[in-house]
């Protein structure tokens, strides 16, 4: 079984808006619903864990009703970081039931079936599949007074997105030895969390856009590449 995670409990303070950007209105739709309607389309999902912030547990029960979101099981209060989020999902998953997860950060509402698929295949072959795109611009490591200290490597940079996917035995594993409720540690994805337990992570090349909702603006170029316009 396939247990999918979509976290939308991030307070998006980067919007300007004063309200979740998960639940901002992209077209039709607020944001969060073009997720869930990928993953409840996608023939590989069996399960939706939705994580969101403690007011809007209302409002994610109605969107379930509203777009007939049938493989949303759970709905679970985020916490502070990600990967406290990412967490408070993974305890309501049965391990026994489960034998692939896969985690999509709700601000990704261009997601599709096929996206979520291909990461899924990859996991059950070399236990993670993670969508990505090779970076095309230059890129800088720089210091104070924005200073440029080096120019790394083109050709070995790649920009990691999500869907995430996982053998659950791997992830679980990794959570519970890396990830402690008060880890210091903060990983901005679950990737970092593999890697942190030494575990391979496959990339699986992607170059549809699958842009992450993060300024105001981003919510015109979604609308955009969703033909919403």
């Amino acid at each position: 079984m396939v247990t999918a995670i979509i976290l939308a409990s991030g307070k998006g303070t980067r919007m300007g808006t004063g309200m979740d950007k998960c639940f901002l209105s992209l077209g039709p739709k607020p944001v969060v619903a073009w997720s869930l309607l990928a993953f409840e389309s996608c023939k590989d999902v069996d399960h939706i864990i939705l994580v969101v912030r403690k007011e809007q547990v209302v409002a994610a029960r109605g969107l379930q009703m509203m777009f007939g979101i049938r493989k949303l099981q759970k709905i679970v209060v985020g916490g502070v970081r990600r990967q406290d989020s990412v967490q408070a999902a993974l305890k309501e998953i049965d391990p026994f039931e489960t034998q692939y997860i896969t985690i999509h950060d709700a601000a990704r509402p261009c997601v599709t079936s096929e996206l979520i698929s291909e990461t899924l295949k990859a996991a059950r072959r070399y236990g993670s599949g993670v969508a990505a795109t090779a970076m095309v611009d230059t890129v800088k490591v720089v210091g104070k007074n924005l200073l440029v200290e080096s120019t790394p490597d083109r050709s070995t940079l790649w920009s990691v997105q999500t869907p995430q996917s996982f053998a659950s035995d791997k992830l679980l594993a990794a959570y519970e030895k890396f990830v402690a409720p008060r880890c210091p540690t903060e990983y901005t994805d679950d990737a970092a969390v593999l890697e942190a337990a030494g575990e391979p992570v496959k990339l699986v090349k992607w170059t549809t856009p699958n842009l992450k909702i993060t300024t105001p603006i981003d919510l015109t170029i979604a609308a955009a590449l969703l033909r919403l316009n």
